[in-house]
């Protein structure tokens, strides 16, 4: 009798925790598929997609194609170029935003307005050049953010060559498919024609953002080979060595888009096309591959520096503000320059404007984590930190400690923060504050639309422009000292005196 009551016991609770399990199972399936239905759903109601996010131009680079030399990949881009002027520029856009339209003819936006379209691959040759460089752009951006730079070198005895990374500069819709793999090879393309049309001379590559991380890896790349030309130095702005996590996680975000045929869900962003230069809809592939990008990076590091090869590693110079919303800090500490050997490397942070007002604002200030840095006293590279002379001066200086050295020499730059910034931003350390496009209120005129200067003020959640994007500073009030630095550290600096 008694066994008989405990099997019956056993049976009702086995039963009772069997429907429990289903329960809880089957609640946690219909919550997940709701919260995925309305974050579909929230997606969905993003404005329409238009032809410049949905055409695809299929004259692209892409490697393993019949591409051998820079030459052919300029005639693939003339090609590129007639296809997107007869798939998108061709046809009827839709009415609305016609005159800021970066694709309606005529339009503020519209590249054409300029002399030149620095959308494009460029050269500018020195007639007996002392030295290459290859200038590389970030993602989703053009060759005309590193073209005041290579005027510069070029002012100076380089030969400079832009280059347009693969998917970029023509619609956003490039950024759907390309692959970190095709930028990498198009690098490599322009590094050969380089080293040909200047001989022995020194070889240099100048990478921002994204194009940091091309040029990262075209340096690891040609230690392992030899039929690679050699950088002897690479220059960084805001360089991309590591991003968050959740960017791997936007393939299953385009894998639910495909599945369900809904093609925002490609989108991490989708924007009214304002800018000429840059694409200010974003394609998931885009930080998928940037995310690729940065662990094959730390992979080949490993490996080099196991086999002793990482010791060969090119000289860096880089410029980073201390607070970037697009790029980790930590990461290019981390993962780049405490993991090269001791050989001529300089890290250069911005920090934020240091003015009392300001510092009792911030929210996370990088104080804490600057002086961690300069506390360590065995770092494998200089450390330089621009900021203010004071909290109650907007003057700048620089604070510096070289490898191997205990003291933090200080000294002032001649130069200040204007009243309006309280930081720079990943976007603002290429360009200069006269920049037709992106500069502040010194600029020079714009033959199209000025967004350094673009500040509309009313309510919030009226315009199809954020006011984050119109008050992110684009453009640097301390250019000049980096470019300066830029020339010295290729040796083309003019003589003191």
């Amino acid at each position: 009798m008694a066994d008989a009551q405990s099997r019956l016991i056993t049976r009702l609770a086995t039963g009772a925790l069997r429907r429990a399990m289903r329960f809880l199972v089957y609640g946690s399936l219909g919550a997940v598929v709701t919260l995925v239905t309305l974050f579909v759903v929230m997606l969905e109601r993003r404005p329409d997609l238009e032809i410049w996010h949905t055409t695809h131009l299929d004259t692209e680079f892409e490697r393993g194609n019949a591409v051998e030399s820079f030459d052919d990949y300029r005639a693939l881009e003339d090609r590129l170029f007639a296809q997107l002027e007869e798939e998108i520029y061709g046809r009827h856009a839709s009415d609305h935003q016609g005159m800021v339209n970066r694709y309606r003819r005529g339009s503020l936006a519209d590249p054409s307005r300029w002399p030149k379209n620095w959308n494009r691959s460029f050269e500018l040759a020195a007639a007996d050049p002392r030295a290459g460089v290859l200038l590389l752009h970030g993602m989703s951006d053009s060759p005309y953010s590193v073209r005041t730079l290579a005027q510069t070198l070029q002012q100076h005895g380089a030969t400079a060559v832009g280059l347009r990374i693969p998917g970029h500069g023509t619609a956003p819709s490039g950024l759907l498919r390309v692959e970190w793999e095709d930028m990498a090879e198009s690098v490599e393309l322009a590094m050969r024609h380089l080293r040909q049309v200047t001989g022995d001379q020194p070889l240099y590559i100048v990478g921002y953002s994204n194009g940091g991380a091309l040029a990262v890896h075209y340096a690891l790349s040609s230690l392992q080979d030899e039929m690679l030309p050699v950088a002897d130095g690479l220059f960084l702005m805001s360089p991309e060595i590591g991003i968050t996590r959740l960017a791997a996680l936007a393939a299953w975000q385009e894998r639910l888009g495909r599945v369900l045929g809904l093609r925002k869900l490609s989108w991490n962003s989708i924007n009214v096309e304002y800018d000429p230069f840059k694409y200010t809809s974003f394609a998931l592939n885009a930080g998928r591959q940037a995310y690729r990008l940065t662990r094959e990076i730390q992979r080949r590091m490993t490996v080099l520096a196991r086999t002793g090869d990482l010791q060969q590693f090119p000289r860096v110079l880089a410029f980073q503000s201390a607070v970037d919303a697009t790029v980790s800090v930590r990461a290019l500490i981390q993962g780049l320059f405490k993991r090269l050997p001791p050989d001529g490397h300089e890290l250069v942070i911005i920090d934020v404007n240091r003015l009392a007002v300001v510092q009792e604002l911030l929210k996370d200030d990088p104080k804490v984590a600057i002086e961690g840095l300069f506390a360590e006293h065995d770092l494998p590279f200089t450390l330089s930190v621009i900021t203010n002379e004071n909290e109650t001066s907007p003057k700048v200086m620089i604070r510096r400690r070289k490898v191997g050295e205990a003291e933090i020499s200080e000294s002032p730059l001649g130069l200040a923060w204007p009243c309006t910034l309280y930081s720079l931003s990943h976007i603002a350390l290429p360009f200069p504050p006269d920049d037709p496009v992106y500069g502040g209120m010194d600029t020079v005129k714009s033959p199209g639309i000025q967004i350094g200067t673009l500040v509309a003020r009313g309510e919030r959640g009226v315009l199809q422009i954020s006011p984050t994007q119109m008050l992110r500073v684009h453009w640097n009030p301390f250019h000049a000292y980096m470019e300066r630095r830029m020339l010295e550290f290729m040796g083309l600096a003019p003589a003191a005196g």
